[in-house]
Order: C-alpha cells, then sequence, then structure tokens
C-alpha cells in the first residue's frame, strides 16, 4: 500500500497546489476587472463587465470531469498530452479561476464604501484603491473564500484521477473500486478526510493571522 499511496497522495497535492496556484493569479486578474467594471465599481463599463461575467458563469457551468474531456486537444496542444498529472493542471486550473474569481469580487464588493470615498478624498487612483485598500481590507474574506476553493478542488482532483491523471482517484478506481479493495477504498478516504482538516486547519490559521 504505501508504495501505491504516497506516490498518489503527492500527485493530488502537485494536482492541487499547481491548479490552485494557476487558478489564483488568473482569479485575481478577473476578479479585479470584474470590480473595476461594475456598475458600482472604480471605473464602470457595462459591456466589459456583462462580457466577462458572461465568461466566468460559462465555465463555471461545466462540470470539471466534462472540462477535462472537452478541453482535451487544448491540453494535449500546451503540454503534450491529455493524460497525466500535468494534463489534469490545465482544466482543473481552467474550472478554478472563475469560482476563484468570484469569491474574490464578492469579497472585494463587501469592502465599506465609505473607506473608498475616504481614500478618493486623499487622492488615490483606481489602482491604489485596489491595490492599497480593497485588497488589504478584504483579505480574511478572499482567504476563507480560497480555503474553501482548496477543499471543493481537492475532490476534483480525485475526478481527475477517473481519466488518467492519476493520484488518489486514479488510485481508488483501480484498487479500490475494480478490484473491490475495501481496505485500499477506505485508506483512501482517511487521508482525503485527513487532507481537508489539513487545508482548513492552515486555512484557519491564515485568517486569524490577517485578520488581527
Amino acid at each position: 500500500m504505501p508504495k501505491i499511496i504516497l506516490p498518489a497522495v503527492v500527485s493530488t497535492l502537485q494536482m492541487l497546489f499547481f491548479s490552485m496556484l494557476f487558478g489564483f493569479i488568473i482569479g485575481t486578474l478577473v476578479a479585479i476587472l470584474l470590480v473595476m467594471t461594475s456598475p458600482y465599481g472604480l471605473k464602470p463599463n457595462k459591456k466589459m463587465y456583462n462580457t466577462v461575467s458572461f465568461i466566468v458563469n460559462m465555465i463555471r457551468s461545466f462540470p470539471v470531469i466534462i472540462l477535462i474531456v472537452a478541453i482535451s486537444p487544448i491540453t494535449r496542444a500546451l503540454v503534450g498530452t491529455s493524460i497525466g498529472e500535468e494534463a489534469a493542471i490545465v482544466p482543473l486550473t481552467l474550472a478554478a479561476f472563475p469560482v476563484i474569481a468570484r469569491y474574490m469580487e464578492a469579497s472585494l464588493q463587501e469592502v465599506d464604501t465609505n473607506v473608498i470615498l475616504a481614500a478618493r478624498s486623499f487622492g488615490a487612483s483606481n489602482t491604489q484603491i485596489m491595490l492599497k485598500v480593497l485588497f488589504p481590507e478584504a483579505l480574511p474574506s478572499i482567504v476563507s473564500g480560497l480555503t474553501t476553493t482548496a477543499i471543493l478542488f481537492l475532490a476534483s482532483t480525485t475526478l481527475a484521477g477517473a481519466v488518467g491523471a492519476g493520484g488518489l482517484g486514479a488510485v481508488a478506481l483501480t484498487f479500490g473500486y475494480q478490484r473491490f479493495d475495501d481496505v485500499m477504498m477506505y485508506a483512501i478516504v482517511v487521508i482525503l478526510f485527513i487532507m481537508v482538516l489539513a487545508i482548513q486547519g492552515i486555512g484557519e490559521l491564515i485568517y486569524r493571522r490577517v485578520k488581527k
């Protein structure tokens, strides 16, 4: 079991880490664009906001496992294959960034407008308001949203394993389900439970730090 499960744990963590990292980068840029161009934003642009919002909603509507299959030609063009850990990161990132963008958009829009007006009265630019006012004020809420997203996409990495991505999902399907190995199946369930607790614990620790 250690020779099978340990590499699967590493593979799952790598898929989760890189998909969340790339999803966070893209999601942050998209969230900034949404907040800037929203009807109540710093620089309203209805056409731009509706276009970006539509694209985000459209991507969010796809279940992860369908998205993995649907964009396999794009994945193959980017990483040279549509099977394996590296290939899974592409659709997982594509699925993650709209979720992160919406969490961040909601967090940024919750910031008290009086704080924004105060910053404007001191002559702050839109960029300064975004980076030095909105993000610091919304940081605890953003951390909470990222924690929830990470737990959600830990489950998605196991779905990716069902279509050749490897990781704990592939081990559970191949050794647990297809070979009727209950010990292997329950071992993976326990490992995933521990990983969820670890992610939640780290998220809560960071949340308490930034909340001070």
